[in-house]
């Protein structure tokens, strides 16, 4: 077993009549973002303290390279975690509270200015945490998970409160984790922000796995079929067209003509022979957001 690989395995977490977790197995590889996707109360969170061993499962295991959290020696050497926005107190300034940080866990204080620069929080580094915006307030947590130089990654919600730029650099900086063959782990519910920086998901409803693989595999599960879109200045010649060949074409709500029934080809095919003019024809496909509605719905219905 590769030493930053997570494995979870049947975890189930019962809290009296609730069932947070209902025996939940996946795998996280080393050198990949994973995306772990549930909406609100899917039992992400719990899943994450069980595998950091704060929670204690009611069953099944979840382990770092093979360990579970507590039995790995130097844990903050091996394991980054964040699991909500830095806390620290409100007059020490970021840089002293990742010094004392780095001084319990025994690490060198040199160490200090390079996660400030890994996290572009220099320029902040001596104001205090208590002028820190939420978005700051990430960026520290993030670098005090980095002070042991980990090779593996743990992230709750790590863009809330951060800005444009600040996901763009988010999204950056994960990727680049995993391109040095890292582990990086990221629960998130931007789903748009999460379909560009994953290369793997995990996504979950009701404490249960409802789908995991890539993102293009996860995507292309959706039941949804993808749409053709068409702008032409003939419509009614253009929907016989089709009707022939026998797709269904309907007027969509901003003047373009949707196509059901036939691929994007086949529609150009028809308007050439039948000499309609085309503005525009695009295929939409489903996205992450789509497929993962879809997903948690049909989870939902069946509990």
């Amino acid at each position: 077993m590769s030493d930053g690989q997570i494995v979870v395995h049947g975890l189930t977490k019962q809290y009296k009549k609730l069932r947070a977790v209902d025996d939940l197995s996946f795998a996280v590889e080393p050198g990949r973002v994973t995306g772990f996707l549930g909406p609100n109360g899917a039992g992400k969170t719990t899943t994450l303290r069980m595998l950091l061993n704060l929670v204690t499962p009611t069953a099944g295991t979840a382990t770092i390279g093979g360990q579970r959290y507590s039995d790995i020696p130097d844990p903050l050497r091996r394991v980054g975690a964040v699991l909500e926005a830095s806390s620290a107190h409100k007059g020490r300034s970021g840089r002293n509270h990742l010094r004392t940080v780095a001084a319990a866990a025994g690490l060198p204080d040199k160490r200090v200015d390079e996660v400030l620069a890994l996290t572009g929080l220099t320029p902040a580094a001596k104001r205090k945490f208590r002028g820190y915006s939420l978005g700051m307030r990430q960026r520290l947590g993030i670098a005090a998970a980095m002070l042991g130089d980990p090779r593996v990654l743990i992230l709750d919600e790590p863009a809330n409160g951060l800005d444009p730029e600040g996901i763009r650099w988010m999204r950056e900086f994960l990727g680049s984790l995993a391109a040095q063959g890292r582990t990086v782990l990221v629960s998130s519910h931007l789903l748009s922000e999460m379909q560009l920086l994953a290369d793997d998901l995990v996504i979950i409803a009701a404490g249960r796995l409802v789908r995991q693989g890539t993102v293009a595999e996860v995507v292309a599960s959706s039941q949804t079929a993808a749409i053709v879109y068409v702008r032409t200045p003939q419509p009614e010649a253009l929907a016989a067209a089709i009707s022939e060949r026998g797709g269904t074409a309907t007027p969509a709500a901003d003047g373009r003509v949707m196509v059901a029934g036939m691929a994007a080809s086949a529609v150009g095919n028809a308007a050439f022979v039948a000499g309609v003019e085309l503005h525009e024809l695009v295929t939409e496909r489903p996205d992450l957001e789509g497929v993962f509605l879809e997903l948690t719905h049909a989870e939902a219905a069946i509990r």
